[in-house]
């Protein structure tokens, strides 16, 4: 009994996890959206335009690496790319914090992008810490 008890909970928790990876994926693909979107709307000053194409670049690698992480081969494959995948969410975050302090974009646009991008970013450095290092 307990054997098949023990094959039920890994089944159910590998179903679990592969439904969390595909939100994860949608999630930081829609994150990535928006700021594609946002980028699009704002007028283009020098200034804008530098910053904001460092904030194209990392947040579209967030979603992108991801994406690789869950095709990973390996744990230790797993690891390399969260790790890349937590190093260009806290980039695009330090890029939206200069777009505000700098007052390219006032603060109230910027609040709900830079709450998603540090929710997504706890999420993956929960999900690196529980993976064993290579």
């Amino acid at each position: 009994m307990s054997e098949w008890v023990s094959k039920f909970n890994k089944y159910t928790y590998m179903k679990n996890k592969v439904r969390f990876n595909e939100l994860m994926r949608e999630r930081t693909k829609a994150m990535a959206v928006r700021v594609v979107k946002m980028y699009a709307q704002i007028d283009k000053t020098d200034e804008f335009r530098i910053i904001g194409k460092q904030l194209l670049r990392s947040s579209t690698s967030v979603a992108a690496n991801y994406r690789a992480a869950c095709r990973a081969r390996s744990a230790k494959e797993f690891f390399a790319k969260i790790s890349i995948v937590i190093e260009e969410a806290d980039e695009t975050l330090f890029w939206l914090e200069i777009l505000e302090e700098t007052d390219l974009i006032p603060s109230s646009k910027l609040h709900s992008l830079k709450k998603e991008i540090t929710e997504i970013l706890k999420i993956v450095v929960t999900a690196r810490k529980n993976t064993k290092a290579p």
